[in-house]
Formats: C-alpha cells, sequence, structure tokens
C-alpha cells in the first residue's frame, strides 16, 4: 500500500526550521516560525499562565472527558472577550478546538455541510495554511488581493451571496498590514447587499494595536451582519503553542440555527479528534475568570505588543541609517509580530545563505522572534540584500530602491 503513495508536498515553515537546525553558524537568527520571543530569544510562560497552573494543581480536578464541545467556561470566556458585551455575544456559540487551525478545520466542515458548492476567498498573499486546510475540508478556494484596500474591495465585487470570505481580524499574516476602519466598514457594507458570510481567522490579537483596538473590526462584523464565523487562537497571546487551545465561534440568527451549527461542529470534531484537551482551555478560563489573573496577563500582553513594536521601530531606525530608509518605510506601518519584506524569493534565499537569516520565501520575517541585541545584525543582512539584487526599480528617496521582482507590503 505505502509503495503506491506519491510524494507528498514538504511543509515550507518546517523544513526551513529544520535547515535552520542543521546549519552550524553560530550567527544564525531563526525568524521563520511565529512564535514570541524575550529579549534573551526564550519563549516565556506568562506569569498569569503559570499562576493559573499552580491553582489547577492544587484542585487536583478529574480528568474525566469534557464532552464534543470541550470546557465550557473556557467557550462563554472566548465568546466574551472576543464579542465583547454587545448584542452579538447573546446570538453566538462556541466550542472549544484544537487551536486555531482545530477552529479553521471545524468551521470549513461546517461551511462545506451547510454550502457544498461554496468558494471561499482568502486573501493573496495568505497564512501558508488557509488554502491546504479549506481544500482538505472539500472547499473549492479563489484568491482576493489583501494590500490595495481599492484592489480588495474591486475583488470581492465577484463573492456570491453562497460564498464565504477568510480574513484575518488584525496583524495579518505573512504581511502585517491591516485595513483601515473605513476599509472594514465597507467590507461589512458588501457582505451585507450581497449576502456573504465573513470567516474570520483571528490569531494575534493584543499584538498590534492593543487588545481591544485588535477586536474592533471582528466584532463589528459580528453586530452588523446576520451570520459571522470567527477561529480564535490562544497561542500566541496566551503562549500555549504546545497546548493546543482554540476556540470555534458561530454568530447566527436564531437560536435553532445555533443549536444546529453547534451539533455540526460537535460531529465535525467526533471524526477528527473526538475532543480537545482540556489543559489550555481550563488555564484560560481561570485566567479570564479571575480579576487578577485578568489584569496581570492583560499587563503582560501590553509588554509583548510593546517589546514587538519596538523591535519593528528599531529596524526601521537601523535601516534608515544603513541608507535603506525608502525601502524600510513600509515596514513601518505595519502591525503585530511579522514583518512582510518586500524582497523577492531569490532576495530571502540570500538572506538565508549569506548571512544566515531565516525567514519564509514570502518575505515573512517573525519580527517578534527578533533579540533585541540582534537588530544590527538583521538591518546588516537586509541592507546587503537589497544592495545585492539585481534589476532594481527607479525608487524615490536614498538609498537602494526595492526590487523590481518585489512584492509590496
Amino acid at each position: 500500500m505505502l509503495e503506491l503513495l506519491p510524494p507528498p508536498p514538504a511543509d515550507p515553515l518546517w523544513d526551513l526550521a529544520a535547515e535552520f537546525g542543521a546549519d552550524p553558524r553560530p550567527e544564525r537568527l531563526n525568524l521563520v516560525l511565529g512564535v514570541y520571543r524575550d529579549h534573551t530569544g526564550v519563549t516565556p510562560v506568562m506569569r498569569a499562565v503559570r499562576d493559573a497552573e499552580l491553582r489547577l494543581a492544587e484542585r487536583s480536578a478529574s480528568k474525566e472527558y469534557r464532552g464534543l464541545s470541550g470546557n465550557t467556561a473556557f467557550n462563554r470566556a472566548m465568546v466574551a472577550q472576543v464579542l465583547g458585551d454587545g448584542a452579538a455575544a447573546a446570538r453566538a456559540t462556541a466550542v472549544q478546538t484544537v487551536a486555531g487551525t482545530g477552529a479553521l478545520r471545524l468551521l470549513a466542515d461546517l461551511v462545506r455541510r451547510t454550502r457544498p458548492g461554496t468558494t471561499v476567498w482568502i486573501s493573496d498573499p495568505a497564512y501558508v495554511n488557509h488554502r491546504p486546510i479549506l481544500e482538505a475540508a472539500g472547499l473549492a478556494v479563489r484568491a482576493y488581493r489583501w494590500t490595495d484596500p481599492q484592489g480588495l474591495l474591486e475583488d470581492l465585487r465577484g463573492a456570491g451571496r453562497d460564498d464565504v470570505v477568510l480574513v484575518q481580524g488584525c496583524c495579518h499574516n505573512p504581511t502585517g498590514v491591516d485595513p483601515d476602519r473605513a476599509t472594514w466598514e465597507a467590507l461589512a457594507a458588501m457582505a451585507d447587499r450581497a449576502g456573504w458570510v465573513p470567516f474570520v481567522d483571528l490569531a494575534y490579537h493584543g499584538l498590534g494595536d492593543g487588545l481591544e483596538a485588535d477586536l474592533w473590526a471582528t466584532r463589528m462584523l459580528a453586530e452588523r451582519l446576520p451570520e459571522v464565523l470567527v477561529a480564535v487562537s490562544c497561542s500566541k497571546n496566551f503562549g500555549l503553542y504546545a497546548d493546543r487551545t482554540g476556540c470555534a465561534i458561530v454568530v447566527g440568527s436564531s437560536p435553532r440555527a445555533l443549536a444546529h451549527a453547534e451539533t455540526a461542529l460537535q460531529n465535525a470534531a467526533r471524526t477528527l479528534y473526538s475532543m480537545p484537551p482540556e489543559h489550555g482551555a481550563a488555564i484560560v478560563a481561570t485566567v479570564l475568570e479571575d480579576d487578577a489573573l485578568r489584569s496581570c496577563w492583560h499587563a503582560e500582553l501590553n509588554v509583548m505588543r510593546r517589546r514587538v513594536a519596538a523591535n519593528r521601530a528599531a529596524l526601521v531606525a537601523r535601516l534608515a541609517e544603513l541608507g535603506c530608509g525608502a525601502w524600510a518605510e513600509p515596514l513601518a506601518r505595519q502591525k503585530g509580530m511579522f514583518a512582510g519584506l518586500p524582497l523577492s524569493p531569490d532576495g530571502m534565499r540570500a538572506l538565508r545563505r549569506d548571512h544566515a537569516v531565516y525567514g519564509t520565501t514570502s518575505g515573512r520575517l517573525n519580527i517578534a522572534g527578533l533579540p533585541a541585541d540582534r537588530v544590527d545584525q538583521l538591518a546588516g543582512a537586509l541592507a546587503a540584500v537589497v544592495s545585492g539584487v539585481p534589476a532594481f526599480a527607479s525608487g524615490p528617496g536614498p538609498g537602494p530602491s526595492v526590487p523590481s521582482q518585489a512584492v509590496p507590503v
């Protein structure tokens, strides 16, 4: 049987991580995987998380099955956090999932069961796993432009009534570029007129402009539209990467529709993994239900956000000092964990080959994984690659202009 298996495609991110692991150069810099690291290069356990774990250990609660929806206290806390105290929270249901990836897959299965012939629209560029998840669920996928607001709206005029549009609620992966509020409101009006359903991927809230600001677009869509799907990850803003903690939220227009949606999500979970792990969800529920722990977590999240912003500002400033100010200027407007570089795949390969700096071939670097004392190293490597890439297009301002083959961010 196994001899009949064709060579499967490799995962580009984990292949790069493996290549980094085998690289003997001591100066190597891993900015591939989307994880937050502190100034020493370590992914920390948040104090609020650690204190919640100690409380859970003291309780020594039973490890009996929770059920197909997972931890219901966690689900309630997620709905309250994501949707706030508006009317949308009262017409939402949720199930715990195996991280944000599990939420994406369960909601994709829900779409396929509800609208078998639908097309799901994803951004271009997109998070590397969006298309594989949707296609594995049996859905057709089309792309719309992301970094050009007018192009985004123009492309989505082609979305039909039975379609679903997948958007990232904040801190877009891989570009770091988010729409402004006017564009978000135009998207909501378009969805209302055309009848398509927004599907929000929410993985980085709290790491852009702050928790409330980062949740604004998701809440606005949920308040204005009859149906919205939301996939939530707790990996980044709670640091629960290995605990695989997430939530699938459905906003609907009637109790009957919500009950059917919840059962459909439970059935999909049953066939994939039966039920999600308890530990991470119990941590999040404990943090969000306790005023002191929640305040501690929020303060820690703000420290993380400010560090990411400081990394970005320091990198842009250093690039300007090296004569690449015009090239680096778009980076200053980006948000969240990632920097979307205007470099071609060849440029990213040169960055890796010649300077031991690892990012994805799409131009993404994890700015949240950059130790503060290595900003100069990264800036110098980028300046060298930009200066060495042939076929420059003429560009304004001092320093090297953007390569003609670069993808604009």
